[in-house]
């Protein structure tokens, strides 16, 4: 089967990247209304594709926004069913004086495809498109049953996909959902992205007398709200770097030795981060590496704060109002809900007499985590492993997507970031672009881990 799948993808290679020109030529910016005709054209585009490729019930589904094209082949009774997501839409191309070529007429140079949305992410969503067609037309048949499911509004944070899962959570149900939206470690070295932080956001409001007072008729008589709001951010954190809010970290999965083994063999150079940042030294907390703390480890960072006068000069006052903004960094399984009211107790707790505090949730998202010795990663990490001739690297994000918790907690099902970028590749930038080893060996790649998933 191998040898055939890879006989097809040879012999149809510069088909495939003439089809991939046609998909990238067409300008599907989701952040502009004036290209609303344009993203709609994409979706009849890639039913088309899917079509063609071999897949069945294929169809482009309204949203309350833009819409998502949907695929399916399911004559593999007994064996595993993968959602496949990706997204059509791409940002604007500004600033186009900055180009090399034309952002929307894509070329080839030096191995790589230029164009606007090349990484992020029709290249590799095509990845899978036409790894489907090579089962299809090269064996007659797909390992697994897979389902397509590809969105128009993730470039403007995807807001009419979780409504749409939820009711169709039936229709996308899945044994495992692959996205192919992310970086690999470095060029030739492929890497599986599996845990990605929440975010819990607050705003805190400390409240003192009804307005600021003159400090020759008031200071050191009355209550600063600025004073005792430093306090309470300083109450935040202890000696060590620790969050000292209770509870904070009662949730949260410690690190195995075998996955602090692994984040160490992607580690950054904590001397040259020190010096790129013109830092003398790096903080956080105790006992963990720079890149621990920022992938594996909660956080809660004060991201503002505001208060009295801040003009020209010096204005004699005691302020009665203060505030600051906070955003923590959540990991599994922590839950926004449980930090928020956790976060208001500490508050409460530190709020000095004669002061009122307030705490309003701005924002929230969950964190995500599928274990890397899940046997769907296993799956994936060999076949990477395989295209590559390199040890696929497991990593985690610090920031968070939150499409994938979109599918996790809707759906009930791990999810596998396998993604074939490049860090390097300007996405969201000028000469945005997608390095074609990538292709080649990403489709030997999922090709290799839809037979592993069936053969476990």
């Amino acid at each position: 089967m191998k040898a055939k799948t890879e006989s097809y993808a040879s012999q149809h290679r510069e088909r495939h990247l003439e089809e991939l020109k046609e998909l990238l030529r067409i300008p599907s910016i989701s952040t502009l209304s004036e290209h609303k005709k344009d993203v709609h054209r994409c979706a009849e585009w890639l039913s088309g594709a899917l079509t063609h490729a071999g897949l069945e019930n294929v169809e482009i589904m309204p949203t309350a926004g833009l819409p998502i094209v949907y695929g399916d082949w399911l004559h593999a009774p007994g064996k595993p069913t993968i959602l496949v997501y990706g997204h059509y839409d791409v940002q604007p191309a500004d600033p186009l004086d900055e180009w090399h070529s034309e952002p929307f007429e894509p070329v080839i140079r030096d191995g790589k495809i230029y164009a606007r949305g090349a990484t992020d992410d029709k290249a590799q969503l095509w990845i899978h498109v036409k790894a489907a067609e090579t089962f299809l037309k090269a064996v007659g048949s797909l390992p697994l049953n897979i389902k397509f499911i590809l969105e128009g509004e993730e470039e403007i944070t995807s807001p009419s996909l979780a409504p749409f899962v939820e009711k169709q959570a039936e229709k996308l149900k899945a044994d495992a959902i692959v996205i192919s939206d992310s970086p690999m470690l470095e060029r030739g070295k492929p890497a599986l992205l599996y845990g990605l932080r929440g975010v819990a956001g607050v705003e805190i409001e400390m409240l003192a007398a009804r307005n600021d007072l003159h400090s020759g008729l008031y200071g050191g008589g009355v209550p600063n709200a600025v004073h005792a709001l430093a306090g309470l951010l300083d109450s935040f954190h202890d000696e060590d770097g620790r969050v000292a809010v209770e509870g904070f970290y009662d949730r949260v999965i410690q690190l195995t030795e075998q996955e602090r083994g692994e984040l160490a063999r992607v580690s950054q150079d904590e001397g040259k981060i020190r010096e790129d940042l013109g830092l003398s030294e790096l903080f956080g907390e105790k006992g963990y590496t720079f890149t621990e703390r920022t992938t594996a480890r909660p956080t809660l960072e004060v991201t503002g704060i505001s208060g009295g006068f801040a003009g020209e000069g010096i204005k004699p006052i005691v302020p009665a109002r203060a505030s600051a903004k906070i955003a923590c960094r959540l990991v599994a399984d922590q839950r926004p809900e449980e930090i928020f009211e956790l976060i208001e107790r500490h508050v409460a707790a530190h709020t000095p007499a004669g002061l009122k505090a307030s705490v309003k949730r701005v924002l929230q998202g969950n964190p995500f985590l599928t274990p890397a010795d899940h046997p769907v990663m296993v799956a994936a990490a060999a076949a990477l492993e395989e295209a590559y001739g390199e040890k696929t690297a497991l990593t985690r994000g610090g920031g968070s997507i939150p499409i994938v918790d979109v599918f996790e907690r809707l759906l009930q099902a791990p999810v596998v970031m396998m993604g074939f970028g490049l860090p390097d590749e300007n996405l969201h930038a000028p000469n945005e672009h997608f390095d074609l080893d990538n292709f080649d060996k990403g489709l030997q790649a999922v090709c290799g881990f839809w037979e592993k998933l069936t053969n476990q």
